[in-house]
């Protein structure tokens, strides 16, 4: 027997593979532009979600509470550009949020600028701030980098407490100026309005993040991330790339604090903090470090169950409980750290591991059935 018809004896022996079904195939590739509709139209619903909102999508309440989800999943996405995609784990980038908003701030009460431009000149000093602060920074690698970027943050928080001439607002931090302020983007009647706004920056920063990450420049942070070694010998300098990288993503941060501006009417000094940093670190781990969808699903995830569980933490159900119960379940930075611990126990991964793993149980199981 020929070699030619052994080979094709062998195949055709072999089980046929079933192709995969075309339907879900479209659903998969076309399930983003299907959500952002859902989250588009969401202000005009009037349909109650039981346990997840206090009330129908489209009351003020629950936009507010979904566009601070949606703005915390886009900071986590570019959060992630630094520590899933380079590998740099910076303590640091709430000092890049802060400036957007504080700068943003004052120049519309200070300088009595109009928004767009007091935003402009807010978003071009969190990216000179990046650039100097980063080229400090990356002088040095490793946990020496972390270091350097915590002393910045803490510097950072230092200064907005001291309150130096009054332009900070100290421990209480300073509420925006309503009139100088769009009127479409003031009072409840317009949550809608900031609503969209918040999902129009965590479509901005998919978008960025996603272009980034498929550039030359993005094949080059995952060469950095594997082995910056082996990048130094190719005859790449990796210390420009990682700055790049870094400005990016503080230039997203600084974005993200002109809407927390918008969001909340004011600057305040928590987003300073290095437990702001914390914060977004345990949301990109929570939803998948490294993925294209993990951080986002990270954030929006730990952003509801913040406010969830605080309300859950306070209510009369809780207060009734044995003090062997009450006790933990009035804390939630308790219930927070239970759920994070179960996911990473879990889920290896993150949030976005978890369509694989489902996946790879069903082939399994497939395969016993057989």
């Amino acid at each position: 027997m020929s070699t030619a018809t052994d080979t094709h004896d062998r195949a055709a022996a072999r089980p046929a593979t079933a192709p995969a079904p075309v339907g879900r195939a479209r659903l998969l590739r076309w399930w983003p532009a299907a959500a952002l509709l859902v989250l588009v139209v969401a202000p005009f619903s009037a349909v109650p979600v039981p346990g997840l909102l206090d009330g129908p999508p489209g009351s003020p309440g629950s936009l507010q509470l979904l566009a601070t989800c949606l703005l915390f999943g886009a900071l986590a996405t570019g959060y992630d550009l630094l520590l899933g995609r380079t590998g740099l784990l910076s303590f640091g980038h709430a000092l890049y949020f802060a400036a957007g908003s504080y700068a943003t701030n004052l120049f519309l009460l200070e300088a009595g600028l109009p928004f767009g431009l007091a935003a402009v000149l807010g978003l071009l000093f969190g990216i000179a701030l990046a650039l100097v602060l980063g080229s400090v920074s990356l002088r040095v690698t490793g946990i020496g980098f972390s270091m350097v970027t915590l002393a910045f943050a803490q510097a950072g928080s230092i200064l907005v407490s001291r309150d130096p001439g009054g332009f900070t607002g100290g421990e209480e931090g300073r509420a925006a100026p309503a009139d100088l302020l769009p009127s479409s983007l003031v009072g409840i009647d317009n949550t809608a309005h900031l609503y969209w706004i918040a999902l129009a920056y965590l479509v901005l920063t998919l978008g960025v993040v996603h272009w980034a990450v498929r550039s030359p420049t993005g094949r080059v942070w995952e060469g950095i991330k594997e082995n910056e070694r082996r990048v130094e010998v190719l005859g790449l300098k990796p210390y420009g790339f990682k700055l790049t990288a870094f400005v990016v993503a503080g230039a997203l941060a600084a974005l993200g604090g002109i809407v927390h501006l918008l969001l909340t009417g004011g600057s305040t000094p928590q987003t300073t903090t290095s437990d702001f940093t914390l914060s977004l670190l345990v949301m990109v781990v929570l939803g998948g470090s490294g993925t294209r969808w993990g951080p986002m699903a990270g954030g929006i995830l730990y952003t509801w169950a913040d406010h969830r569980l605080g309300d859950l933490a306070g209510s009369g159900a809780v207060a009734d409980l044995p003090a062997v119960l009450r006790v933990p379940l009035s804390q939630p930075l308790f219930l927070l750290g239970v759920l994070f611990v179960a996911v990473v126990h879990l889920l290896p991964g993150g949030l976005a591991r978890l369509p694989s793993r489902l996946r790879a149980a069903s082939r399994r199981k497939e395969n016993v059935d057989r």
